[in-house]
C-alpha cells in the first residue's frame, strides 16, 4: 500500500435487503493528506478529468468482469 494503515479506516456492515437477501457493504475512507501524496487531493489539477470518459460499454463490461471475480 503506498501509505500506512493508520491513513485508511475501512468499515464494514452488513444486513437483509429488500429482496431477502443478506447483503454486505464497505465503506473505504483516506485521509486526505494520503490521497496529496499521490497527486488524488481533490485540490490538485492531477486529482481532476481532463478527457472524455470511457464509452459505456466499456463501463458494463468492467463492472460484469467485476463481479466474476478472480480466474472468471
Amino acid at each position: 500500500m503506498p501509505f500506512g494503515a493508520d491513513r485508511v479506516r475501512i468499515d464494514l456492515a452488513c444486513g437483509v435487503g429488500a429482496d431477502g437477501h443478506w447483503r454486505g457493504w464497505c465503506t473505504v475512507r483516506v485521509a486526505a493528506g494520503a490521497l496529496r501524496a499521490l497527486g488524488l487531493h481533490p485540490d490538485q489539477p492531477t486529482a481532476r478529468v481532463t478527457g472524455p470518459s470511457p464509452p459505456r460499454w466499456w463501463h458494463a463490461a468492467a463492472e460484469r468482469d467485476a463481479w466474476r471475480g478472480p480466474g472468471g
